[in-house]
């Protein structure tokens, strides 16, 4: 009797429990091709519950969602689906600039309510299915029980289906300045701390914490990428690694308190994104994240155009000049420190002479603008002592004089490029922002780079948490106001928020050029790059370095990892409407020859092509230059060489074009020879093959532009 009465309380609670299990319905939507689909439940702990498969393979297993609130039983479990409405959208929108004309955005969506009873209140999850990949966000609409609440931690996962490759940086708060490490998933962990390399300001945080936009490689050839996209008054997202079970799950980056999110309700979180692909050139070409952003909040955009620019720059990056006017002041008081009575220290690089110099260049070979750093007073006391009242961006050193200067670049054509240095003093930024923008519309700037180096004041904030974030849109969106277009270093990485505020014409946001001459990057870095920092947006990485080796600088000093063909393609892998040749003009007046793509080379696109790609070996890419038919080719490898192969089918039929081929020298190599390339010049079609070999950390770049009838007579075929 004992028996039965087990078996048949056994099969009562299997009953109760398949009863339980299948009262949570399970929804579904499938992308407009077909080829990706989405299945959403509520599990027997009421927890929501998605998975994500892509032509009939798992890309993201089971995976759990919810946020856990501070003071609150949170928003994790207790659920039941109350509603669940879908809807199918279809439309073609034209960014101000971009690497296409026009963006389709297509999408099938699925937003489910749910409801938690004990605490009856509502939040929607919103999926969105592209061809591309998967977009979701939770939303929290205005209710009696949910309207202030604070985020303790967010827990959305993604499941993988086995130790993927990956790409990755370590996790921080306050830094993506990190050379990537390719590994196992399950590596990580034993890997991370010799991947942190220093900092002015960092903040690592789990021993398994990596960075979006996170770029991954399945045994079986499926490319998978985690990022987010438009972060808008909320706090950046890293992944942090569960390694026993190779889940990611979300990881907020706090404030000063070690809360992750102040929240009013109705409110909505950013998207979570994942693309997807087994074709690694699909991850390149995707739109997804632009896609996922609210459309351009200006009705006036004539104002935003592409820059091409050069700068007092790289001399003070390599070691060569000072941003600082004077050696003798240890300790600046803006206002009580008299410049006048110190003593130049002959090595200020952002002085009358020297910029003319460059205003000069700029105006012979046709650049936009030139950029000016170490223009203003406070650089001898500006970086390490958490200093408030840094900069007021508004007084120049006694050696600079704005106003002759911007009348000596008008009249040669050129536009002075405005530097912001806060220093990590957003409040004080912010003091002075109004005043300081005003200022550069009275002297003619029309653009700005802006930088926060060093730890953020207000004191215990980071880079990356929510209230930083609300500045640096707030500084781009005030920009707006005076028509001015930003690119914002060492700023949150990008997450498609140009679409909206496309004023925000670049930002830095990873390690870039200026690294070189620090500890050098990695031969394969901007292999990577396309596929992982600028997913979320347009990098200013700076390229351009001719002297790769700094021969200039005396004694044991860094080096670019690069052949000078590879700088020369990088402005065409590397997108962005805002491009800097950064080398002294010396060095290019030396290679003019090769000098000439830089000068050639386009800002704005109609098309982009993703010819090869592969992360972490290579890439090449053919971009056709907007409003014309002339294309341009760049293709960058890693540290090994290789030979790129590739037709030129993607030109209009019937017509001939004058191709110039800027390709390494047959002894090119990054350490040995790294200015070592050649030039060939010939008529070509859409009928013919290119061939171009790349050497060690290599590249080529070719222009493809029109042939006139003289051309015909005299450029021979391609051979």
């Amino acid at each position: 009797m004992k028996n039965m009465k087990t078996r048949t309380a056994m099969w009562l609670c299997l009953l109760l429990a398949f009863l339980v299990g299948t009262s949570a319905k399970a929804e579904s939507i499938t992308s407009p091709d077909g080829q990706l689909k989405l299945n959403f439940s509520v599990n027997a702990q009421g927890e929501p519950v998605y998975r994500l498969s892509y032509k009939g393979k798992d890309v993201i297993k089971p995976s759990k969602l919810g946020l856990e609130l501070k003071n609150d039983p949170g928003l994790m479990n207790g659920f039941i689906l109350v509603d669940t409405k879908t809807s199918t959208f279809d439309e073609t929108w034209e960014p101000v600039w971009g690497e296409v004309k026009s963006i389709r955005n297509h999408y099938n969506e699925m937003a489910v309510t749910l409801n938690q009873k004990a605490q009856d209140r509502n939040i929607t999850i919103c999926f969105r299915l592209y061809n591309d990949g998967l977009g979701f966000r939770y939303e929290f609409p205005l209710q009696k029980n949910l309207n202030y609440f604070v985020i303790k931690e967010e827990h959305s996962q993604f499941a993988m289906t086995g130790d993927h490759t990956a790409f990755w940086i370590p996790g921080d708060y306050d830094t993506q300045e990190y050379d990537y490490t390719e590994s196992k998933l399950s590596e990580i962990r034993g890997l991370l701390q010799g991947a942190i390399t220093g900092n002015a300001s960092q903040t690592s945080f789990s021993p398994t914490g990596v960075q979006t936009s996170l770029q991954m490689k399945t045994a079986d050839g499926l490319y998978i990428n985690l990022h987010e996209a438009a972060l808008v008054d909320y706090s950046c997202m890293h992944l942090n690694l569960d390694d026993k079970n190779l889940i990611f799950e979300s990881w907020l980056t706090p404030d000063s308190q070690g809360d992750k999110g102040y929240m009013q309700a109705p409110c909505r979180s950013p998207w979570r994104t994942v693309i997807v692909s087994d074709d690694a050139r699909d991850i390149l070409a995707s739109k997804l994240t632009l896609n996922l952003n609210e459309p351009c909040a200006y009705e006036d955009v004539s104002w935003i155009k592409p820059v091409k620019y050069i700068g007092v720059w790289w001399e003070m990056i390599s070691g060569k000049s000072s941003w600082a006017y004077t050696d003798d002041v240890y300790s600046v008081k803006l206002g009580e420190t008299d410049y006048s009575k110190t003593k130049p220290n002959g090595r200020h690089a952002a002085n009358n002479d020297n910029v003319k110099r460059y205003i000069d260049f700029a105006s012979q070979h046709g650049f936009d603008q030139v950029l000016v750093e170490g223009w203003n007073e406070g650089w001898e006391d500006w970086f390490g002592n958490s200093k408030d009242y840094v900069f007021d961006f508004i007084t120049p050193y006694p050696d600079f004089d704005l106003k002759m200067l911007n009348a000596y670049a008008k009249a040669k054509g050129v536009k002075l490029m405005m530097h912001h240095e806060t220093s990590a003093s957003a409040r004080n930024y912010e003091r002075h922002l109004d005043t300081a923008y005003q200022f550069m519309v009275d002297n003619g700037y029309d653009a700005v780079k802006s930088g926060y180096v060093g730890n953020i004041i207000p004191r215990g904030e980071h880079h990356y948490g929510q209230w930083m974030n609300d500045h640096y849109l707030y500084a781009v969106k005030k920009a707006a106001d005076y028509k001015i277009c930003v690119n914002a270093h060492e700023a949150v990485r990008p997450t498609g928020l140009c679409r909206t505020y496309p004023n925000l014409i670049g930002n830095e946001s990873a390690r870039g050029t200026e690294y070189e001459a620090f500890a050098g990057n990695k031969p394969f870095h901007t292999t990577l790059l396309p596929f992982t920092r600028q997913i979320g947006g347009p990098m200013d990485y700076t390229p351009g370095i001719f002297d790769t080796k700094l021969s200039f600088l005396q004694g044991d000093h860094s080096f670019v990892r690069t052949t000078l063909a590879k700088q020369l393609a990088l402005y065409v892998t590397m997108y962005s409407p805002l491009q800097m040749a950064a080398d002294f003009p010396e060095n290019y007046e030396r290679h003019l020859d090769a000098f000439q793509f830089i000068k050639d080379v386009a800002l704005d696109w109609d098309d982009s092509k993703y010819l090869e790609a592969e992360p972490g070996d290579y890439i090449t890419v053919a971009r056709k230059a907007k409003g014309t038919d002339n294309w341009f080719v760049g293709g960058i490898t890693d540290e090994n060489p290789r030979t790129s192969t590739f037709a030129l089918d993607f030109l209009e039929p019937g017509k001939q074009y004058v191709a110039t081929l800027y390709e390494d020298g047959k002894d090119a190599d990054f350490e040995k020879n790294p200015t070592s390339y050649q030039i060939k010049k010939g008529i070509v079609t859409a009928k013919t093959r290119i061939s171009a070999k790349l050497a060690r950390s290599g590249g080529f770049a070719l222009s493809l532009i029109e042939a006139t009838p003289a051309d015909k007579k005299i450029i021979k075929k391609w051979k």
